[in-house]
């Protein structure tokens, strides 16, 4: 029981001050347009895709989901991307969302990964913290930048959350400013996985390893927590 007295404008325009530097920080108001890359195999598992249908996207705008079958993950990405170049309406957007087949993105990942790049206008692309599978996984923050030989090293992460810039990352949740591969001077195609004479390397480090060359910087935010869905044993690791 209680008195009731009209006054109800609402929690955010109770301190408009507060509530304009949130949206503006978050960029809400501008142009967040996403492309969602999927490199599918034959299914994707359910709970895989319950994680997927309950990702948040920015409010009023566009949203593209594409599924890139039954090719090599590095040629996936390549293709998927150079097809949004190609595209009229596509080629114009803001961001590119890497999403896998096994990786559970916490439903708000995709707005606070946006917020990072906003806050962040040094970084081309940010990721969620996800780590390799098994019981020694370690997390995808793959080489210290601080070290003046170029490495892939896995690297902690950080325990309050924060964001850990790195040499390289994962692909499993990223979200890239598309206007990136418009740049003529990365080598294409841009993701390719080699095994062989040539040597080893996973399709995302092959990239980074040129990204870097040309200036391009990418971290970790630590509080985007990722499952990383082991099939063959129903773990999430």
């Amino acid at each position: 029981m209680g008195l009731v007295i009209q006054d109800f404008g609402g929690a955010h325009n109770a301190d408009l001050h507060k509530t304009r530097a949130r949206l503006i920080q978050g960029g809400s108001w501008k142009k967040q347009r996403v492309v969602v890359i999927i490199p599918a195999g034959a299914s994707i598992p359910s709970k895989v895709a319950l994680s997927h249908w309950n990702l948040g996207f920015p409010p009023n705008n566009g949203v593209v989901r594409i599924l890139a079958e039954g090719m090599e993950v590095g040629e996936a990405y390549s293709a998927a991307i150079q097809g949004v170049l190609d595209h009229p309406e596509l080629t114009t957007w803001e961001y590119l969302l890497t999403l896998e087949h096994d990786n559970m993105p916490p439903s708000d990942g995709v707005v606070r990964l946006i917020a990072q790049l906003e806050a962040h206008p040094e970084l081309a692309c940010v990721g969620g913290l996800y780590f390799t599978k098994g019981e020694s996984g370690v997390a995808q923050i793959w080489g210290d930048p601080k070290d003046p030989v170029v490495n892939f090293r896995p690297q902690p992460p950080d325990p309050n959350g924060g964001l850990v810039e790195c040499c390289g990352t994962g692909m499993g949740f990223n979200l890239w400013r598309l206007k990136m591969f418009k740049d003529a001077k990365l080598r294409t195609p841009w993701f390719k996985t080699i095994q062989g004479a040539e040597g080893f390397a996973t399709q995302d480090l092959y990239a980074w390893s040129d990204f870097r060359k040309h200036g391009y910087r990418c971290a970790i935010d630590c509080s985007v927590k990722v499952g990383h869905y082991d099939a063959s044993t129903g773990v999430v690791w």
